[in-house]
Parts: C-alpha cells; sequence; structure tokens
C-alpha cells in the first residue's frame, strides 16, 4: 500500500487539514476531532478500499481501517496534518469541547468506570467459576461439582473469596479513579475509600438487619451522633464524596503555604471529606442508590418481556448517542448488590443487541454482490457476535438502514425472550458468545436459546428487507 496516497485522500475527504484540530488512533480506527463535520467527503471516504467504515460519536469522526494499516496511515497522516504524535487521550480531551452537558456527563461516567472494568470482570468471572461449580443439576443430577468431589470444597471456597473482594472494596476502587478524574490526588481517594469499607464499621450489607433489630452503632462526638456504617459494595456515596474530596484537596493547596502542603493539605482533605461522607453525604446517596437500584429492579420485574422489548429495541440507536456508558455505573451497582439484585439484566440485553447486529452484518455478506462490502461484512459481523459491534453498526447496518432495522426487530425478540426468563449476568464481560460465563449458571440456556433466536430473527427480517429494497430498484 502507497500510505502516503491514501493520507493525503484521507485529509482531503475530511475537509483539509485546516479541518482538522485533533488526530490519534486506536488498534482499528483513526480517532480524529473535526472543526465541521459537514466538511467531510462520505462519498469519496466510502469509496476508499482502505476505509472500512466511519462514524461519528462523543465529539469524534472515526474511520474504520482495520489492525496493522491503521498504524502506518496515522504515521502519513500526522505528518500532513502536522499535529504531531497524539494519543487518544488527547483527543478525547479535545472532543470534550464540543459536547453538550449531557455527553460530558455521560464521558465523566465512563472515565471513572472503564479503567476499574477489568478488575470487576475478573472478580465477576470467578463469581461465574464459583458457581459452576457449586450450582446442583448443571453437570449432575442432583449434585453440584462440589457436593459430589468434596475435595474441591475449598478451591470452591478460595474462588469465592477471590471473587468478592472487588465488590467489597468496590469505593477504593471507584475512589482511586473518581478523585483522579476529577482532579485531586487519587491515593487520597483511595484512603478515603478504605475510610469508607473499615473494618471497626457496621459492614454495609448488615445494615438493614441492623436497623430492623435497632442496632446500629454510633459515634457520639459532642452530643451529635454519626452512624458507624460501612459502604461496601456502594458506588454513588463514594463517587460524591471523591468529588468533594478532589475540590477540598485543590482548595487547600490554593491558601496553604507551600512549606506546608505535604502536610496539611492531606489532613484537612481526608478529615473534612470523611466528617462530611459520615454525617450528610453517604446517608444521603446510600438512600438515592438503593431508591435508583430498587426502581430499576422493580422496573424489569413489573414491564417483563415487554419492558425488555422495548430495551432491546433502544439499545442500539442508545450505543449510537454514546449513553450506553452511563450504564456502566448501573450495572456495577447491580452486580455489587448481587444477593437483592439476582445481577445484571443490561449485559443480557446488550449480548442480545450485538448478536443482533452481528447477524444483520453477515445477512449482508450473503445478499451483497459489493465486494469491499462483503469482505467489511464478514469481518465486522464475527466481531459483532464476539462483542465488538462498532464497525458492523457504522460500517455497514447504519450505512444501508435496512440492517439496522433487522438488527433492532431482532434485538427486542431476543431480549423479551431473555426478560421472560429471568436471564441475568453475574458479571461484566465480552457481551456476545463469550459473555456465556458471566452467566448466572441456571440461566445459561436460556441466554443460549436467546442468542439463536436474535441471531435467526434479525438475519431473516435483514434478508426480507433487502428483497424489498431491490423491489425498489
Amino acid at each position: 500500500m502507497d500510505y502516503k496516497k491514501i493520507a493525503q485522500e484521507l485529509v482531503v475527504a475530511l475537509g483539509g487539514k485546516e479541518n482538522i484540530t485533533a488526530a490519534a488512533h486506536c488498534a482499528t480506527r483513526l480517532r480524529l476531532v473535526l472543526q465541521d463535520e459537514e466538511q467531510v467527503d462520505q462519498a469519496t471516504l466510502d469509496e476508499m478500499d482502505v476505509v472500512k467504515g466511519t462514524f461519528s460519536t462523543g465529539g469524534q469522526y472515526q474511520v474504520i481501517i482495520g489492525p496493522g494499516t491503521v498504524n502506518e496511515v496515522y504515521k502519513e497522516f500526522a505528518k500532513l496534518t502536522e499535529l504531531g504524535d497524539m494519543s487518544t487521550a488527547d483527543v478525547k480531551q479535545a472532543s470534550t469541547k464540543k459536547m453538550n452537558v449531557l455527553q460530558r456527563f455521560v464521558k465523566m461516567l465512563s472515565d471513572i468506570f472503564v479503567p476499574i472494568i477489568p478488575a470487576i470482570v475478573a472478580g465477576g468471572l470467578l463469581m461465574g467459576i464459583n458457581n459452576l461449580l457449586t450450582a446442583q443439576d448443571l453437570f449432575i443430577k442432583g449434585q453440584s461439582l462440589v457436593e459430589a468431589n468434596p475435595g474441591m470444597a475449598d478451591l470452591a471456597a478460595l474462588i469465592n473469596t477471590f471473587a468478592n473482594a472487588a465488590f467489597v472494596f468496590l469505593p477504593i476502587l471507584i475512589g482511586f479513579s473518581a478523585t483522579k478524574r476529577f482532579g485531586g490526588n487519587p491515593y487520597l481517594g483511595a484512603a478515603l475509600g478504605m475510610i469508607m469499607v473499615h473494618p471497626d464499621l457496621l459492614n454495609g450489607y448488615g445494615y438493614g438487619a441492623a436497623i430492623l433489630a435497632n442496632d446500629v452503632p454510633v459515634w457520639n462526638i459532642f452530643g451529635f451522633t454519626i452512624e458507624k456504617v460501612g459502604y461496601q459494595g456502594t458506588v454513588l456515596p463514594v463517587l460524591v464524596s471523591s468529588f468533594i474530596l478532589a475540590k477540598i484537596e485543590n482548595a487547600c493547596r490554593k491558601v496553604i503555604p507551600t512549606a506546608l502542603d505535604n502536610l496539611l493539605t492531606p489532613l484537612f482533605a481526608i478529615f473534612i471529606t470523611g466528617v462530611l461522607t459520615f454525617t450528610a453525604v453517604g446517608p444521603f446517596t446510600r438512600a438515592a442508590g438503593d431508591l435508583l437500584t430498587n426502581g430499576i429492579v422493580l422496573l424489569y420485574d413489573t414491564t417483563g418481556f415487554l419492558g425488555g422489548a422495548v430495551f432491546g429495541l433502544l439499545y442500539a440507536p442508545i450505543v449510537i448517542t454514546g449513553m450506553h456508558h452511563s450504564f456502566i455505573a448501573v450495572e456495577t451497582q447491580l452486580l455489587a448488590d448481587i444477593a437483592k439484585t439476582g445481577g445484571s439484566f443490561i449485559f443480557v440485553i446488550a449480548t442480545m443487541s450485538n448478536i443482533a447486529q452481528g447477524a444483520a452484518t453477515l445477512a449482508v455478506f450473503f445478499i451483497t454482490k459489493d465486494k469491499k462490502l462483503k469482505g467489511t461484512a464478514s469481518a465486522a459481523g464475527i466481531s459483532a457476535l464476539l462483542g465488538i459491534t462498532e464497525p458492523a453498526m457504522f460500517g455497514v447496518n447504519l450505512r444501508l438502514r435496512y440492517p439496522f432495522i433487522g438488527a433492532i426487530i431482532g434485538a427486542a425478540v431476543g431480549s423479551a425472550f431473555g426478560t421472560l426468563y429471568k436471564v441475568k449476568a453475574i458479571a461484566l464481560g465480552a457481551a456476545g458468545l463469550p459473555g456465556i460465563i458471566s452467566i448466572k449458571a441456571s440461566s445459561i440456556l436460556p441466554y443460549i436459546i436467546g442468542m439463536g433466536i436474535t441471531f435467526v430473527v434479525a438475519f431473516a427480517i435483514t434478508f426480507l428487507l433487502a428483497q424489498r429494497e431491490k423491489n425498489k430498484q
């Protein structure tokens, strides 16, 4: 390939170097911030063999090129645009300026939760393995693997301990990530999280029972009583407290002399935030978080398969706006409070949506005679089945429109089925075929059947709509 020529054609099609304010690349895509996306020559980009698709989201215009090739194209692209070697973080920062208030809020949640997802995924998948070992009737009729092999009991107990750690100490992870995002010292954020789950406090999971027994421990300080209750497995309290911590820390640094900064700033920031957390922020946000979780669970339980169908229908359009990143916070809370919620139904609906996008794209692969589109559809369709939908959704389905319609209908049907059988995930993971290990042991079979239904419906409807499109022509 003549990478320099490709880069030159891209610059021209994107409205010239004056229209490009930031550029970086990830594993498969050029990630760009443009002055005016109306200046993009979309027809020229679509005709370029190297371009597998384009889409715009979160203030970024992204050009799908493919692994390996994108690195070489970017080298020449950076020279031509005179932007230098930028990171994806630089591009994200530049794109934030183009976002509205709601988009910035969603991006903030994404910035906080995405870095801690690996820890949550690891814990959740270990929990899934533990369930496979301890679930009755899954492999042996009337018994679990542990019951049939008592020597595995301690292995299951060890795995369960490893699995629970990320959720029990979740405030530490969120405190670190959130305080860093809000501009404070992340280690102070972690320390705040440690305070919120300190073993001297009543375990947060036992708070409800302690209230009923009128046995909630308290501190008595100068006539004031403060509940000594931990915040294990919570999300909202530590998010708000981390924001306050970062603001107090930065305010202290402005007024405390440099010679005393390292001594007094951490002291005041932690003490003031800690007091506010246990007296006001924590109790209020705990109640708000419980209300939100209970509301979501109630909505899921009461709307049944109709609610699942609507959510499945809307999930892909929500992904287009980038709003799906806000679901990470909700899913984290559902998984952290799994004893009450049973797990996350959002993961199951995301899976059905991804499978549907892949099925619709593979239908296009069999329908189209365009060689370039065939190549894009085959790779993008398989990628979507594995949980990565951007190439399928933006490179094929939205461009042709009718596959996207087939996909969201398929997602609605599959989500309705999953909701009908109360299929829930006990871990975050790849929302697609590999997601089986993230599902409750008792729900694995309906999860597989749901994916099959989703695939067949999305594929069939896309095929029928394609024939309709041909008849119109």
